[in-house]
């Protein structure tokens, strides 16, 4: 079988499509022959040594995907061969298999495509888990999203919309990006190049909000937008920190938090994939029921073949991706 193989950590191009031996399942898990694999901002950093979680050497990247099980391992039963199942891993969905613990599998709807339930991956968890779980989320609860336009953005924001908030609120980066973000469902964008950030972004809020602020703060940027973004939140509002993408790590003001109660809290949603994988799968089994219902819709904008990882990833990280990548082995 194919898969990429990253033999040192470094740019993703120089990452190889090699032929390995086929997979056999050990005890508990399961092959999974793989249709789509989902392409996430967090696979580069893996790739280039990045990340808080390193893979050994040798490793094919990919967190997410979506394929039919092939082989099932001793004791396991609640899978069978020719099952239509997502997985989530830490890595290794760069490839035409994929074998890991049967708890990583999730059975997809009858209907459900594979780039589909591909995409309604790691970024639709994440967002669920930033939203109820970190940000206690209520409806009617006034929700900006930074980054809006991207992965775990465009999930937050169709989730949000999905879970009962009031007015859901997009921070982008051209005008691009908002429709992306207003296709996604958000009533408003936000300019985050405006000059001035640091007040305009309060200022915009509070015009969009009648003057109350955000309750919920969806963070995968970091930067200065976060700073911005605390100045623009409602007494007792959370936010939730999922990423860095602006490449910066922020200070996080305490007299912010103290003089509105501001709660600041961070999401690793691997961890509850690891501690609590009963919990990840009624999530997983809730966001496909809320596609079955017609109230989520991925944005898959393109599907390629697994050869062409590079440039999907490349294309990424340059922040010309509009919508969701898939890579189809």
């Amino acid at each position: 079988m194919k898969a990429v193989l990253v033999r040192q950590f470094g740019p993703v191009d120089e990452a190889r499509l090699e032929e390995l031996p086929s997979l056999v399942p050990g005890k508990g898990e399961v092959v999974v022959n793989l249709h789509a694999a989902e392409v996430n901002f967090p696979d580069i950093l893996v790739m280039e040594g990045n990340y808080q979680k390193k893979p050994p050497l040798p490793f094919s990247p990919g967190k997410a995907g979506a394929g039919v099980v092939s082989a099932v391992g001793e004791g396991v039963t609640r899978l069978s061969v020719e099952d239509r199942v997502a997985v989530q891993v830490e890595y290794g969905a760069y490839a035409e298999q994929l074998c890991t613990s049967a708890v990583d599998c999730f059975k997809m709807p009858a209907a459900m495509p594979f780039d589909v339930a591909a995409a309604l991956g790691l970024v639709y968890q994440t967002a669920h888990f930033a939203l109820l779980e970190r940000a206690r989320m209520q409806p009617g609860d006034r929700v900006l999203v930074l980054g809006a336009s991207g992965g775990v953005g465009s999930a937050a924001v169709q989730l949000a919309k999905a879970l009962g908030a009031g007015t859901v609120i997009g921070g982008v980066k051209g005008e691009r990006n908002a429709e992306l973000a207003r296709a996604a469902g958000c009533v408003e964008t936000i300019d985050l190049e405006m000059d001035n950030l640091r007040d305009g972004l309060r200022d915009a809020i509070r015009l969009a909000t009648d003057g109350h602020g955000v309750d919920v703060v969806i963070d995968p940027v970091g930067g200065q937008v976060t700073d911005a973004a605390l100045r623009a939140m409602a007494w007792s509002g959370r936010l939730v920190v999922i990423g860095f993408a602006a490449g910066s790590i922020p200070t996080i003001k305490a007299n912010y938090l103290l003089v509105k109660n501001i709660a600041v809290t961070g999401l690793q949603w691997s961890d509850y994939r690891e501690r609590f994988p009963e919990w990840v799968e009624r999530v997983q089994l809730e966001i496909f029921d809320l596609w079955s219902t017609g109230r989520l819709a991925p944005q898959v904008s393109d599907s390629m073949p697994l050869a062409h990882f590079a440039d999907a990833l490349n294309r990424l990280k340059t922040g010309s991706a509009h919508g969701k990548i898939i890579l189809v082995p």
